[in-house]
């Protein structure tokens, strides 16, 4: 497993990779700064995002789990830069329940690249999973200027 932090405007974040695949992204400092052409590249499109400069991640990723783990992360994947959808929304889509899609949402392991971040309750904002909690969630949707929904 290599690790590299990047630094960015929602803190440092912790490239994972393991197998060739992005495996994580958590906040705080790696415990060493390895390198890898693969690691190398998720940082470049972190500090791309970072600055506004991107998207759109293109990396491979694995998402360590159940499957229902992976089918959520690959819906929330799909959601573009900028919107938003409810847990309910992706409950329907996979036929199952609002709040196993949300605990499924709170263990994405690739935050950020699989944005999290851009999922809602039915009534609104709701926690985040990433450090500084809601806070750090309203601010990746104001950078996406996704924020008019919050206002």
């Amino acid at each position: 497993m290599l690790e590299k932090t990047v630094s960015t405007q929602f803190g440092d974040l912790v490239l994972v990779e393991d197998a060739d695949a992005i495996t994580a992204v958590r906040w705080g400092k790696a415990r060493r700064e390895d390198k890898s052409p693969l690691l190398e590249k998720a940082a470049q499109q972190m500090r791309e995002y970072d600055a506004g400069a991107r998207e759109l991640f293109d990396l491979p990723l694995q998402v360590q789990g159940s499957e229902f783990q992976r089918a959520v992360c690959d819906a929330i994947y799909a959601i573009p830069f900028g919107d938003t959808c409810t847990y309910g929304d992706i409950a329907k889509a996979l036929k199952a329940p609002a709040q196993a899609v949300g605990q499924a949402c709170g263990g994405n392991p690739i935050p950020i690249i699989i944005p999290c971040h851009r999922v809602m309750g039915a009534k609104g904002l709701t926690g985040f999973s990433g450090a500084g909690g809601v806070e750090t969630k309203i601010a990746l949707l104001r950078h996406e200027k996704a924020a008019g929904l919050l206002i």
